[in-house]
């Protein structure tokens, strides 16, 4: 059986985020990686939101992070300290997940990050608040 919880490894401190409701429909085009301090309120993410709205946020970030979601709201956020966190990404993002909170995340359509160095893209989850606001 798979590790529930994976530990950070070449993504140090982020860890992969697994899909909302179990194994995707396609293979997704970003490598989704969520901070080790929210691996919890990921995990209960179907919980608060329910499948609908996580699978719908999964499938924004796992294909299309660059675009306005087709489901849902997203804002760049504007700011120096939301400026991008390391060389080639974007700018934070602020996801609005179902009126039940917001996931801000950044992404990187190349990166050789990671144990094996191979170039990818990838998605970091940065903060999840899931209280309404």
């Amino acid at each position: 059986m798979a590790d529930p919880d994976p530990k950070p490894d070449g993504y140090r401190p982020f860890v992969a985020a697994r899909a909302p409701g179990g194994r995707p429909d396609s293979k997704p085009v970003y490598r989704v990686l969520v901070h080790r301090q929210y691996v919890d309120v990921w995990n209960s993410l179907v919980d608060v939101v329910g499948l609908t709205s996580g699978r719908q946020f999964w499938d924004h970030v796992s294909k299309t992070p660059a675009q306005p979601p087709s489901v849902g709201s997203s804002t760049v956020l504007r700011g120096k300290h939301h400026g991008p966190k390391w060389e080639g990404y974007s700018r934070t993002i602020h996801y609005e997940i179902s009126g039940a909170g917001r996931i801000d995340y950044q992404y990187c359509s190349e990166t050789t990050e990671g144990v094996l160095g191979d170039k990818h893209a990838v998605v970091k989850i940065l903060t999840i608040d899931l209280a309404s606001h």
